[in-house]
């Protein structure tokens, strides 16, 4: 077994292309045994490799888990402050003037997100990540000093630039952590945070909106004290999160290796690949890269239309200010619980697409019956329909995610469509902040019924992608005589991409 001091180091302290596999094989344990080029031999054991991803799950996913959070509170406390009276204090209630506020913040998001998803894979996400949340927080604890419309516009514009490729970074640096079957449910981990941070809103809003008589109206105390635990906790990221595996001080040498050879065996042809912006723009190349966009923008204005108007569809139910905030509660929650259910059974049967469109069965679902029932009559149903609609807009979110990543071996690639797909999900907030109109208050219905109409156009995008993907997968072994599945071809063979006829599709 190679000693991993032996091996030569390039500047950044990643390993050169001695570490390469020349074959990958089974033992009589089955473990995964490893023949690097040079002719020196790995073994991943899986007791050391349980042990490792404990540390990851330990040391890593927390600190993602608490900057998500931050980052989710900071972009939905908008909701909240309107229940409050934002629109009344600024002057602008009456008019379509918080659409606008809504939009905006969605421009510099899709505009700023590629840049600064290849800054990430450039200069590492462990430095992006920190310095864009301790942006996002200052732009949160700012809005404190508005006092107009104007003021509070341009306050959205640079939030939007400071969140742009956060989710997208967070995504990609997971990739180089954990394997194709782990990614799913550490991801649904992550993302549950911004379920939480929903619920958790409507919670701390409830406790804000009750200090009155002040210096500030009492939204502000919201953004006052969300912005300023985000600067703190970007504080710690920065401190804390390592740059890679191979830089992590909590691992030892030969936890640094096992880390290096899960990857390369699995997820990424090259482990820590220089940036190259042709080989990344590469992607678009690739026909299911455009399906993969047209589904995250079926998903994005459902996702988009429950993160910014909860409160709203809720506060149809005929509750009090208070109440409509406590209400948001629940649903958050069981939408983090359905989230997490669905990523593990996807990791756990290593299959995508099914759970992607269960997710957006749910959403569909969820919005047709809030829109066909009579809501002051039927409260118990309707609120029953605010669940669903949670229950479906964050699984297929991460799943979706989860699946085009696993297919993507190229880490270039990989980054690229992620700062891309991401940020048009979110595009979708434009679509969703202008269906909300102040004239269809309070029932909203072409907003309901245009949300329900993505969410089964997403159905059927998504099935169609992995029905496509499973007789692809058989027509590659029929022509090869073989019965190979994505799990069975070592990663480092996928380089080439969905051209390569040795590949097989994550289903």
């Amino acid at each position: 077994m190679a000693d991993i001091s032996k091996l030569p180091e390039v500047e950044d302290g990643s390993k050169d292309s001695l570490e390469r596999t020349k074959s990958v094989t089974t033992d009589a344990k089955g473990d995964t045994v490893i023949v690097t080029e040079d002719g020196d031999s790995f073994t991943i054991d899986k007791k050391a490799e349980r042990a490792l991803l404990w540390k990851f799950d330990l040391r890593i996913l927390p600190l993602l888990t608490m900057m998500y959070l931050f980052n989710s509170l900071d972009k939905a406390n908008l909701g909240n402050a309107k229940t409050a009276g934002l629109e009344k204090d600024l002057g602008f209630a009456g008019t379509n003037k918080y659409n606008i506020l809504l939009s905006i913040f969605f421009v510099p998001y899709v505009l700023t997100a590629p840049f600064l998803g290849m800054a990430g894979k450039i200069w590492g996400p462990s430095r992006v990540l920190p310095c864009m949340m301790f942006c996002f927080g200052s732009m949160t604890l700012l809005t404190t000093t508005a006092y107009n419309w104007s003021g509070l516009m341009a306050l959205r514009w640079f939030l939007g630039m400071a969140e742009s490729a956060f989710f997208p970074l967070v995504i990609y640096y997971q990739t180089q952590f954990y394997r194709r079957g782990e990614l799913a449910r550490r991801l649904a981990i992550f993302y549950a945070a911004s379920n939480i941070a929903y619920a958790f809103g409507g919670l701390l809003a409830f406790g804000m909106f009750q200090l009155h008589g002040g210096a500030l109206p009492s939204w502000k105390y919201l953004f006052a004290l969300e912005g300023g635990l985000t600067v703190l906790g970007a504080i710690i990221a920065f401190t804390f999160l390592p740059y890679s595996a191979q830089h992590a001080k909590f691992l030892n040498a030969d936890e640094k290796k096992l880390a290096f050879y899960r990857i390369q065996v699995d997820s990424s042809a090259v482990v820590e690949e220089k940036f190259n912006l042709r080989e990344a723009l590469k992607i678009l190349h690739q026909p299911t890269s455009w399906v993969i966009l047209a589904i995250e923008i079926c998903l994005g204005i459902p996702l988009q239309s429950v993160s910014l108007f909860l409160p709203q569809i809720v506060g149809r139910l005929g509750y009090s200010t208070i109440k409509t905030n406590l209400y948001t509660v629940a649903p958050n929650v069981t939408g983090a619980a359905m989230l997490l259910v669905l990523a593990y059974s996807s990791d756990y049967t290593r299959l995508r697409f099914p759970y992607i469109a269960a997710g957006f069965f749910f959403t569909f679902c969820g919005f047709i019956i809030y829109a066909a029932i009579d809501v002051e009559h039927n409260l118990q149903v309707a609120y029953f329909a605010c669940f669903m609609m949670t229950w479906g807009t964050s699984a297929p979110s991460v799943i979706l995610d989860v699946w085009y990543n696993n297919n993507i071996a190229d880490e270039n690639r990989r980054v690229m469509l992620t700062s891309i797909g991401v940020p048009v999900a979110n595009m979708m907030g434009v679509v969703s902040s202008n269906i909300f109109r102040t004239q269809d208050a309070p029932n909203y219905i072409p907003a309901l019924a245009t949300t329900a109409a993505f969410g089964g156009a997403g159905i059927l995008l998504t099935l169609g992608l992995g029905f496509w993907m499973v007789l692809d997968n058989r027509r590659r072994n029929s022509k090869q005589g073989v019965r190979l599945t994505a799990r069975d071809v070592p990663t480092e063979q996928l380089k080439e991409g969905p051209k390569n006829e040795r590949f097989r599709w994550v289903l």
